[in-house]
């Protein structure tokens, strides 16, 4: 007789909806591979292909003699199990210096397989008690309430507003927790360009942030994935290059500045932890004992291929990497022209306009649920994202979660002609769905 489990019997995370959003997205991508998908929020395809793989490779290499390695250590830098904290240390930490002004040293940077990872180590590291809780800006990437209700750490919500987190809010929202006999343990935030919402925190409330966080003794976590994709050149300094409390985790990825494939992230942990002898060492290289449990190590064959990226690039992807904002500006610019195109005179639809990275929200006179996604795949060849996946349970306006009428649309995936067709797409489902005016 084979085993049959009940579903009940599995952890939440195999079948909570929100745990599940990403999967299901993926499916209905499957299901109308010839909709136009305003719903990706992956890189554009062709800034790289499988050729560059071999030289990158060789670059890094290159650099390895260079820094004297003889064959074999080189051979068996690639090919073996490596430092758990990975060998790329040096190099982020020198392109940390390059492109944010953010010094720390090398033993302060854990490299993961990607940025996921990275969250998952910060969040299990941090969070010790069963009091301990995670406020995160709302909505929020999934990602990081996935890996909380994973490993069960309670996430507690503040409401972003249309400038970002406000700094005040967060002071509110962390002495509740408190008043309530829990511990306000960090706060996760995406400053820049965030995902979904598109924000970006002014640099005063970003300083405000710093403040509130050591008032409120909170370490932030900082995600920056956007930050390199401004449609403008202006200086948005990141929390952790304004920080001289040591207050931020630094949580960065080469998916959208290289290529995910590689599945590269890093954590930049350069706190001091004091032992109960007295022996002092940096949260990093106490983390790792976590990531060994996790991955044993990030693939070192990936390391060196973003070690080659790096080589190449001076330590500097914003050097190198103006062809991509280039490419990111013109989509962003180009899906808010066709938004005023398509919607111009329509008072039931509302959209932002932020001042970089992939995303925007339209706030639409309907529904935007799972079925009105499948609806709109189907019927009108489109797909997006309903915003009601970024917000928990219970917030916003109605009962059943927040983001119920809004879409978030993605312009980073497409080439910049299929942008304006999507959004005719979508405007013609709103205007055959939506509510009358």
């Amino acid at each position: 007789m084979t085993v049959e489990l009940a579903r009940g019997d599995l952890h939440a995370s195999v079948s909570d909806p929100e745990s599940a959003a990403m999967n299901f997205l993926n499916e209905v991508a499957a299901r109308f591979p010839d909709a136009i998908s305003l719903a990706a929020g992956r890189p554009y395809d062709g800034f790289h292909t499988t050729d560059d793989l071999d030289r990158y490779l060789h670059s890094y290499l290159a650099h390895l003699e260079g820094l004297g390695l003889t064959p074999e250590q080189r051979q068996r830098q690639l090919l073996q199990y490596g430092r758990t904290n990975g060998h790329l240390g040096a190099l982020i930490a020198r392109m940390l210096v390059v492109d944010e002004g953010i010094e720390v040293p090398e033993r302060a940077v854990m490299v993961t397989s990607g940025c996921q990872e990275a969250l998952v180590v910060a969040l299990r590291g941090l969070c010790a008690g069963p009091g301990d809780v995670v406020l995160a800006v709302e909505p929020c990437y999934v990602g990081l309430t996935g890996a909380a209700r994973l490993l069960g750490v309670e996430v507690v919500p503040v409401p972003e507003s249309a400038d970002g987190l406000d700094p005040e809010t967060v002071a509110r929202v962390a002495a509740a927790v408190r008043a309530a006999g829990r511990r306000p343990r960090a706060l996760y935030v995406v400053p820049s360009f965030a995902n979904p919402s598109g924000t970006s925190m002014p640099v005063a409330a970003r300083r405000r942030l710093l403040d509130v966080a050591a008032e409120a003794d909170l370490l932030i976590l900082e995600d920056d994935p956007y930050g390199l994709f401004g449609l403008d050149d202006q200086p948005r300094p990141t929390l952790k290059a304004l920080d001289t409390g040591q207050r931020v985790l630094y949580l960065g990825s080469f998916a959208k500045s290289c290529f995910p494939g590689a599945r590269v992230g890093f954590l930049v942990a350069d706190q001091t932890v004091v032992g109960a002898d007295g022996t002092r060492s940096l949260l990093a290289e106490e983390l790792s004992t976590v990531k060994s449990l996790l991955t044993v190590n990030t693939s070192p064959v990936a390391q060196a291929v973003i070690g080659g990226i790096l080589v190449e690039a001076g330590c500097s992807l914003r050097a190198v990497g103006k062809e991509k904002t280039a490419f990111y500006r013109h989509n962003l610019r180009t899906l808010l022209a066709a938004l005023t195109t398509s919607f111009a005179g329509d008072p039931r639809v509302r959209w932002n306009a932020p001042a970089g990275g992939f995303f925007a929200v339209l706030d639409v006179p309907l529904t935007a649920d799972e079925a009105m996604l499948e609806r709109s795949g189907r019927d009108y060849g489109v797909l997006w994202t309903p915003m009601s996946f970024f917000y928990g349970p219970g917030s916003g306006e109605r009962p059943g979660g927040g983001g119920r009428r809004a879409i978030r649309l993605s312009c980073s995936a497409l080439a910049p002609e299929r942008i304006g067709e999507g959004v005719r797409r979508l405007a013609a489902l709103v205007r055959d769905r939506g509510d009358p005016r």
